[in-house]
Parts: C-alpha cells; sequence; structure tokens
C-alpha cells in the first residue's frame, strides 16, 4: 500500500514539483550514485542576509542564514569521503538545507530556539516557513482557489520570531537537500534513518551557531509530528540534548488509524471513529445537516461520545449486531454526517475518507478536501468510489512553492543552481519499520507507531511540555485521532497535565485561515513563555 503523503498535500504529485521548479539543470550527474559516479563531496553552506518583521506593531531585526549541514546515517564510519581512490560509490551523506533566523544584536543564550519542519514524509518546510512562522508570508485565498501568479509576500504579522529564534529544515532529498553515497534511499528515507539525520542536524547546528544553553523546541507538523516523537526521544536518551517542549501540529502517530484505506485491514475498526467527528464537523461546514448545531465545539462532544461507545459497540458486534440497531446506528451517522441512510447500510456503517470526500456534496458533482474539508471542487470522476483529487493541493499549493523559490533566491541570495523539490524522491522507498524504545528488533508493516517514543522522552524528561495543534477540518490527521494518540500514551496518569490541547477552525494546515494563524501563534508564544524557565523539580 502506497504511503500517503501527509505534510500539508493529499498525495506526492511530482507534476506540481516539476512544474514549479523548471528544468533539474541543477542537479549534475555527479549526485547520482548510479553507473559508476562519484558523488559530489558535500560541504556546509551558507548565505547571510539582514532583515526586519513587524510582529504585534513592533519590529524586530534579525539575521538570516541561509545554508547546509552535512549530515550521516547512524552507520556512517568517521573516514574521509574519497579515502579509497578506487571506491566509486562512498558512503551515504546529505547536505541538508535550512534557514534560520536570529534576533538581531542577540549573542544566544537565553533566548529560545525552535526548530520547524514539515512532514510528507520527505516535504520541504516551504508551508511553514512560507505560510506560518517565517519574517513573511504568501497571501492565498482562505478557502477557494488562489490565482495565478503573481502572488503576494507580504510582512508576516504572526511570525513565531518575537518570542523564539527560528530554524526551518528541509528534509533529506527535499527543498535544496540533497542525498548523495552508496544505498542513499535505505540511509535516509525511513522513519528512524530519517530521525537519525535531524538528530545529527540539530546537534550540529547547536554547536556551529552556540546555541546548546538556549531554550529548546521542536514543531512538527503531520508526518513531522511523527518525526517529532522519534526525534525528541533520540535527543533525549542518546545525545543528552533536553528540549524544554515539542508542538504538535496536525498530528499523527499510530499509522494504523487513519482513515484513508481502513478497508484493507478488517477488523480493525478503530480508523472509522476517530473520523468521524471530522465527518461531523465537515457537514456542519457545508450544510449538510438537517438539524445544524449553534456550538460546533459542543456537538463535536456529543460526536466523539458517540463513536466511542454506541458506535464502537456496533462495529465491534460485526455480523452479529441485530438489524434493528444497525438500522438505528445507520441514522445517527446519518444526523452527524449528512450521508443517506441506504448509502450507509450498502457501506457497513463504515465510510472512509476517500468516500466520505466524494459522496458529502455528490449531488452538485462536487468534491470536498482531505487536506482542508473547507475547500472543495469538480468531481473529476462523478462514478468513482473515491474522490482522486483534493482541491486544496490545486487551489495553493503552487502559491507556496512560487513565492518560496522567489523568496529564496532573491531575498535570502540562495544562489544554488539545484532545483527546488517540493518533495523528496521516496514514494516506493519509505522505510515504515520501526524499532520503538526497549523493543527488540523493528516492529514491521504498514502499522508504524510511534507513541512508545514520545511517552519515553516524556518519562526520561517528566518537565517535558507537548502542545498539540489540530483543525477540525483535517481528514489526512483528524483531530481526534491525536486526541485518541495522547490520551493513550504509555505513561503515568501524571504525566498527562504536560500535554495541552488547542483546535482550530481550519484545516490540517491551520496557518491557511488568517483567524487561525493569529490564534495559532499566540497559542504558541504563550507555550514558548511558559515553557523556557521551569523552575527545577
Amino acid at each position: 500500500m502506497p504511503i500517503k503523503l501527509l505534510a500539508t498535500l493529499s498525495l506526492l504529485v511530482p507534476a506540481l514539483a516539476l512544474s514549479a521548479t523548471g528544468p533539474d539543470s541543477g542537479d549534475k550527474p555527479a549526485e547520482s550514485a548510479k553507473g559508476g559516479s562519484k558523488p559530489e563531496n558535500f560541504q556546509p553552506e551558507e548565505t547571510r542576509t539582514r532583515g526586519s518583521v513587524v510582529v504585534d506593531g513592533r519590529k524586530i531585526e534579525y539575521d538570516a542564514v541561509a545554508g547546509t549541514l552535512v549530515v550521516h546515517p547512524r552507520s556512517w564510519d568517521d573516514v574521509p569521503l574519497n579515502a579509497n581512490p578506487d571506491e566509486k560509490t562512498p558512503q551515504a551523506q546529505a547536505s541538508m538545507f535550512f534557514v534560520a533566523y536570529f534576533k538581531s544584536g542577540n549573542t544566544g543564550g537565553a533566548r529560545p530556539l525552535t526548530f520547524l519542519f514539515n512532514g510528507g514524509p520527505g516535504s520541504a518546510s516551504c508551508w511553514l516557513h512560507m505560510g506560518a512562522f517565517g519574517p513573511k508570508r504568501i497571501v492565498t485565498a482562505d478557502n477557494t482557489y488562489t490565482p495565478a501568479a503573481p502572488y503576494s509576500i507580504v510582512n508576516n504579522d504572526y511570525s513565531l520570531l518575537d518570542v523564539s529564534d527560528v530554524v526551518f529544515i528541509d528534509a533529506p532529498g527535499a527543498g535544496f537537500s540533497r542525498i548523495a553515497g552508496k544505498d542513499r534511499d535505505k540511509a535516509f528515507y525511513g522513519v528512524d534513518e530519517d530521525a537519525y539525520a535531524f538528530s545529527d542536524f540539530i546537534v550540529q547546528f547547536l554547536t556551529k551557531y552556540g546555541r546548546w544553553n538556549s531554550p529548546k523546541y521542536l514543531l512538527g507538523e503531520s508526518y513531522g509530528t511523527t518525526r517529532a516523537a522519534v526525534l525528541i526521544n533520540m535527543l533525549e536518551t542518546e545525545r543528552s540534548v533536553r528540549f524544554n517542549g515539542v508542538v504538535m501540529l496536525s498530528q499523527i502517530l499510530m499509522f494504523a488509524g487513519e482513515g484513508d484505506e481502513p478497508q484493507h485491514n478488517p477488523g480493525v475498526d478503530l480508523p472509522y471513529l476517530l473520523t468521524l467527528p471530522t465527518y461531523a464537523a465537515t457537514a456542519w461546514y457545508h450544510h449538510r445537516l438537517a438539524n445544524p448545531p449553534g456550538d460546533l465545539p459542543k456537538f463535536l462532544d456529543e460526536v466523539e461520545q458517540f463513536a466511542l461507545n454506541d458506535y464502537a459497540r456496533a462495529l465491534g458486534a460485526g455480523a452479529t449486531l441485530p438489524e434493528d440497531q444497525r438500522s438505528a446506528i445507520a441514522n445517527r451517522l446519518s444526523q452527524y454526517t449528512g450521508l443517506p441512510v441506504d448509502y450507509l447500510l450498502k457501506a457497513n456503517l463504515r465510510v472512509n475518507v476517500g468516500q466520505f470526500q466524494q459522496q458529502l456534496q455528490a449531488n452538485t458533482d462536487t468534491a470536498t478536501g482531505r487536506i482542508d474539508t473547507r475547500f472543495s471542487g469538480p468531481t473529476l470522476n462523478p462514478l468513482a468510489e473515491e474522490a482522486d483529487f483534493d482541491p486544496l493541493f490545486a487551489a495553493i499549493g503552487s502559491a507556496y512553492v512560487t513565492a518560496f523559490n522567489d523568496y529564496a533566491r532573491r531575498e535570502l541570495k540562495v544562489t544554488t543552481d539545484r532545483q527546488f523539490r517540493l518533495f523528496a524522491d521516496v514514494e516506493g522507498k519509505w522505510n515504515m519499520n520501526h524499532k520503538p524504545p526497549h523493543a527488540h528488533a523493528p516492529v514491521r508493516g504498514t502499522g508504524t507507531n510511534v507513541m512508545p517514543d514520545l511517552a519515553n522522552a516524556m518519562k526520561y524528561n517528566p518537565r517535558l511540555q507537548v502542545m498539540l495543534n489540530a483543525g477540525y477540518f483535517d481528514l489526512a490527521t483528524p483531530f481526534f485521532q491525536g486526541v485518541y494518540e495522547m490520551k493513550h500514551l504509555q505513561m503515568p496518569d501524571k504525566l498527562q497535565s504536560n500535554v495541552s490541547y488547542e483546535f482550530y477552525d481550519s484545516g490540517h494546515m491551520v496557518y491557511a485561515h488568517d483567524p487561525s494563524l493569529k490564534v495559532f501563534h499566540d497559542r504558541v508564544a504563550a507555550f514558548i513563555h511558559r515553557t523556557q524557565s521551569s523552575p527545577a523539580p
């Protein structure tokens, strides 16, 4: 089963990345380990510029560093790249691109430092950079299509630079990052391999820029939350790097809970329970409910209780569920989702995400979004069982890629001739096997679960604070799944108080909705203020 790419998009779409970046003139043949060509000898790079941003009426001068650090896999031997002149395929390495913003005149020390990354897996970080917390922001339409270029790149009133220095990191192979060497895909394209590369990057960054004694934070989005869970455990337990907090945006830690293709895992009904509240929120947003509630959060509380009780018992009964109860459950589901009762009965009370996208607005041949269900678009195939199109991607994807290419090359003075890759080439290559803490071997299969990693990090560092942020209108990583995961972390009950929850009237990219972006900034800023100087236990 192909990996769903969860960074901010529904699926890897190479056509957009290629059309947005142009010819691959900057990727020299030397970068390939095939055909006997030697990979290029990566070296750290940096370009420095200066700028300013106005946040809450206050001007903040900053120093920007756009550069790369060279990282290696766990199995790397500490020898020169071409120590053996007869070796045509030297060991794997990655040149990881980043953009860091430091408040001018600050010498490091007590000022917080936040590392930010998107997900994918294998995504560039342009989404968080140009949409959420960088000093410049791309302006896009709220819940509809953004016209073609020229786009507006404006001062970001909600940049996180008012409370923290920030570092945006491109995953190996994505953005301007590159990988090379023997078995390079195996070395970096996997749950554990990817997290190790990021841990190597962060330790190098702290050393190079003198930030070891700063309050430190991770902020990951989508698969970036998967990475953050594995990464924080590596940093805390293997590298002795203590962090103050982890900010999760649109979380997915337990892949067996995702609602895209649960029909291929019969007997496991949890995905249907966890997606139901988002179906209800979406039906409410698109006016598909016969008796729409006035209070959305209160309504969703009711749906959550139904999902974990009556609905869970009905699905658990399987073929033994009496017909009258089956009909009663179908009627309740129809009240919550806006889908017809007869369709729900034919679906055996189980509707996956693609089916919901296709059916909710089927009477108008309109497909509902997945990444952000507020978005809608023409159904590509009205006769299909599931939607094969995500309107959000078509609506704003080009704007983000274009904006970052323009901003990075024009203002940050990034002079590389490498093309900007929205995603690394990970499809069919990503290793989802993961070795949880204290396990004797990797857990194999598609049901990757990194909840043990986050729990272990929180037990190892009982002062670690975790903040869950989720949009009500997100079917890629439903908000209720994030809550469920947090409530089932294997750790003492008292550590549950270290977890905070924030919800938004937006989708997967909560910052794509301006009012939610402001609230998101204010809540993350408050989280950093609250946690940067915790008293010793």
